[in-house]
């Protein structure tokens, strides 16, 4: 994932040919959208101003206010921006559910883009590193894993999957799940279902009992050791089946559908609110890809200027 190298050479020799043809596959896709948008497939983001970026980007690697590490726009180890990007010029993201990322112990903290999510909405993601997770059997009614596998589901069946998991675990049969009435489930937690802040109501609690979301930082090849560790063993799993990714370190041999984390945690948050709490997408979460679309910008830039394109 990314670097924080600046240096148009760098980050030209950091991109390997698979990550070239990914990006050329991705553009193809936007033949038919009008030129601007193929010049930019995130420009329709409904973004903060990234003018702190342009003008960190000027004056290049900062200290990080807590650890002193020379880093550029945010420092990826203690989460927080550099001196030179003002914390209050940075946008922050208000979530309907609470996201936790586990992080692979060998992925690589300059080259992830899960800190964008704990940068950008801190009140509602937590990293973990592998093997420190949390142990979620208690509350399986209640969390998914985005994971794409052969048991996976779309965001828009989540509500049906959901209800055949009860406070104490999985249902024994689909039988026992059936005859568990559906909005006495939805009173586990009544206090959260009242509160606006979380986006819950009690007409719509059958479709927002999930109140927990993980998601795997790493890459795919390291997932396996995560996946099968026992405290994550009966979550329902999720898919994003129709999202393309636009990452510039796409992995090969991997199908387009695989995202980069903050790319995955988006476009879940996306269908989530338009299939599950059924309202209309208004940009709400776009500011979750406010490094990320700048990033994909300044790298297409510097291909572009190389004679890459």
């Amino acid at each position: 994932q990314l670097t924080m190298s600046l240096n148009s050479s760098t980050l030209l020799s950091e991109e390997n040919t698979e990550g070239a043809k990914r990006n050329t596959e991705c553009f193809k896709s936007l033949l038919q959208m009008p030129s601007s948008f193929q010049d930019n497939p995130l420009q329709q983001l409904q973004l903060a101003s990234q003018e702190v970026l342009e003008k960190a980007k000027k004056s290049g690697r900062s200290k990080c206010p807590r650890c002193n590490s020379s880093r550029m726009f945010y420092c990826y180890t203690c989460f927080v921006p550099v001196e030179t990007v003002p914390t209050k010029e940075i946008p922050t993201v208000k979530l309907p559910l609470k996201i936790d990322i586990i992080k692979h112990p060998n992925e690589t903290d300059g080259k992830s883009t899960a800190v964008h999510a704990k940068l950008l909405a801190p009140d509602d993601v937590t990293i973990y590193k592998y093997p420190c997770i949390p142990e979620y059997e208690e509350s399986r009614h209640e969390t998914a894993l985005v994971f794409p596998g052969p048991n996976s589901v779309s965001v828009k069946d989540i509500a049906y999957h959901l209800q055949k998991y009860t406070k104490k675990g999985v249902c024994a049969s689909d039988d026992d799940c059936s005859r568990e009435p559906l909005l006495k489930q939805a009173k586990i937690e009544p206090e959260e279902e009242k509160n606006p802040d979380e986006g819950i109501s009690s007409s719509r609690s059958e479709g927002t009992r999930l109140k927990k979301i993980i998601f795997i930082d790493s890459t795919w090849n390291q997932t396996n050791k995560i996946i099968t560790d026992e405290r994550l063993q009966g979550l329902l799993q999720i898919e994003l089946k129709t999202r393309k990714t636009c990452f510039w370190r796409h992995q090969k041999g991997k199908p387009d559908t695989y995202l980069s984390t903050i790319e995955a945690i988006y476009y879940f948050l996306v269908d989530y609110h338009q299939e599950i709490l059924k309202e209309s997408y208004k940009g709400q979460y776009d500011n979750l890809l406010f490094f990320f679309s700048f990033m994909y910008t300044l790298i297409k830039d510097a291909k572009c200027c190389a004679g890459k394109e």
